[in-house]
């Protein structure tokens, strides 16, 4: 997408319509939404495919994330998975600026916000992360640095022996399987695709270790540390995980 001079001097911005907030970096593009009867829910339905992580690892010890947006995986994952270190990479200062707009939680010994540039701040990081969420857009889809051949590498890098990586793609950009034989050719076969049901959305897991080994069995049940209000959002996505994955 060619960016118009309009689109690139625009400053990312809140607005509401209903009880909802959304997050536009142009005029045209929402980032992120947000219910304010709800701001802890996941509103869209590619942030609710993106928690299938949690179908293979239920207690993360830590998550990483890149690209904060409105703060949507953030704060579920925050209000969700007590037991897991949440940190936070985002580039852009004005983002960060309205996380109390979004009711992101403040900075604590378990949850952190780090301004930096995402491809630097995984790129040092070895066996750091075990659930690592990659979801960074700019105006026209993703910046190169975040959808670059050494930067899958370095993502396989960061994840510890079982790590999991979890991308958001968008499934229409001409370059989508350039970014997909990118990813395989850092993770091998250990990695699938789910695509939402707008068929706008392409979620990619890959994995470090041998935790896919056995993709036709997936087991759509609630795991002890998942809460029943989470379960509730996340299971029917869930299911569309498993149909995905299950032969025909």
């Amino acid at each position: 997408m060619t960016r118009s001079t309009d689109d690139r001097d625009f400053v990312p911005e809140v607005r509401k319509s209903g009880t909802l907030l959304a997050l536009h970096f142009s005029e045209a593009e929402i980032q992120s939404r947000m219910s304010v009867l709800n701001p802890d829910a996941l509103d869209l339905e590619y942030t609710r495919l993106m928690m299938g992580f949690l179908l293979f690892n239920p207690t993360p010890a830590r998550i990483s994330m890149v690209g904060l947006g409105g703060g949507s995986l953030a704060k579920f994952c925050h209000r969700h998975i007590s037991g897991a270190h949440i940190d936070v990479v985002e580039i852009d200062a004005a983002v960060i600026a309205l996380r109390d707009a979004f009711l992101i939680p403040a900075d604590s010994a378990r949850f952190e916000v780090v301004q930096d540039d995402g491809a630097r701040y995984i790129g040092e990081r070895v066996d750091a992360t075990d659930v690592l969420l990659v979801d960074g857009f700019g105006i026209g889809g993703i910046p190169d640095k975040l959808c670059s051949q050494a930067f899958y590498a370095d993502c396989h890098a960061a994840l510890t022996e079982q790590g999991i990586m979890v991308a958001n793609f968008h499934l229409n950009h001409p370059d989508h399987e350039t970014y997909l034989d990118r990813v395989r050719a850092s993770f091998g076969s250990s990695m699938f695709e789910v695509i939402d049901d707008d068929m706008t959305n392409s979620v990619v897991f890959a994995c470090k270790g041998d935790l896919f080994r056995d993709l036709d069995d997936i087991n759509i049940k609630r795991p002890a540390s998942i809460s029943r209000d989470a379960w509730r959002q996340l299971m029917p996505t869930f299911k569309v995980i498993a149909a995905t994955l299950t032969p025909r």
